[in-house]
């Protein structure tokens, strides 16, 4: 079994005419779900310490996530190895993860909607704090379809949207640590400010 998780990131400032785009590719829309994430630590902070993520997902249905570091050194895309189970019960999960010592580290929103195309996922997400096109599947096609959608790779971001919740944190001194839309309802942002600091650049 693939256990790799192989992706990259645009920022969107203008999600209709994207959108437009895949679907021409012939892309499969598979709908729109908002997501409510529980990020999940042990009383050390190892997790984020080795760049891991333990996640408790809710949307049309729950699931319990788990994503190592990253493999190996890549400044093309991000791979990490991804482990992922579908639960039935989302609070009890949340309760069982508690009683193994994980505490509820933080809490972050998106609407997400989903194309497929063969092996490859396109996901339009809508974070409290901007829109992005997230591409996941095998690299040359990554590589081939951000073409085709007139991309430019050199503003591929690599990292994760919790890393630049913490950028734009940092940036606009906020207080909250929860990224959801009602923390971000009163605070004036335009991302494109900041996208320098997460595009890769070459």
């Amino acid at each position: 079994m693939n256990d790799l998780e192989i992706e990259v990131k645009f920022y969107l400032p203008d999600i209709p005419s994207v959108r437009e785009r895949i679907l021409e590719l012939g892309a499969e829309c598979k709908g729109r779900v908002f997501e409510t994430n529980i990020r999940f630590e042990d009383a050390s902070k190892s997790l984020m310490r080795k760049n891991s993520l333990l996640r408790l997902r809710k949307d049309a249905t729950a699931k319990l996530t788990f994503k190592s570091p990253p493999i190996a050194p890549d400044n093309q895309f991000k791979v990490r190895r991804e482990l992922e189970v579908e639960v039935s019960d989302f609070s009890t999960m949340s309760r069982i993860l508690d009683a193994l010592g994980f505490n509820e580290e933080q809490v972050y929103e998106k609407w997400r909607e989903t194309f497929i195309l063969g092996d490859t996922h396109f996901c339009i997400d809508t974070m409290p704090y901007g829109d992005f096109l997230e591409i996941e599947g095998e690299k040359t096609e990554i590589r081939k379809l951000a073409d085709q959608l007139g991309l430019k790779w050199e503003k591929r971001i690599l990292t994760n949207y919790l890393a630049i919740f913490r950028t734009v944190r940092e940036k606009l001194n906020l207080s909250f640590s929860d990224l959801t839309f009602e923390h971000f309802k009163a605070v004036e942002l335009d991302l494109g400010e900041f996208r320098h600091l997460f595009e890769m650049g070459k």
